[in-house]
């Protein structure tokens, strides 16, 4: 299962793990995840591929309802912008899926936000804004 996180669900993250830098992507989706652990690399059922991953706090509790806990994902489809920057054929040329945010915004225990760089409005350097 998995939904677009909420700033009251991210309480209990002690970091944000990153598998790739992520400064020069546009974008990445997040999805908060039931998941049998605090911390590791969660398993990944996705197309695409894993860009990163939220670590919990040593004593954050399981969902009452199902024995899982509540952690971030943060991955690429196959057809996002990230990976065919180039291509005028991208469905997300400009704007961006409803899970995406910029990656510069994560951080442990905060939602991350759209930009113009996210929702490709602006071109955005590494740099800076």
């Amino acid at each position: 299962m998995s939904a677009i996180p909420q700033e009251g669900d991210l309480a209990q993250e002690a970091e944000v793990v990153w598998l790739e830098d992520p400064t020069d992507l546009d974008y990445v989706r997040q999805a908060l995840d039931k998941v049998n652990t605090r911390k590791g690399k969660p398993r990944y059922e996705r197309d695409g591929r894993l860009i990163g991953y939220s670590n919990l706090a040593p004593k954050a509790p399981r969902s009452a309802d199902s024995g899982l806990f509540a952690r971030r994902t943060f991955y690429l489809l196959p057809h996002d912008r990230p990976n065919q920057p180039d291509d005028p054929e991208c469905p997300y040329r400009v704007g961006s899926p409803l899970e995406a945010v910029d990656p510069r915004t994560i951080a442990a225990g905060k939602v991350g936000e759209k930009t113009p760089r996210s929702q490709g409005t602006s071109k955005m350097t590494s740099a800076g804004p």
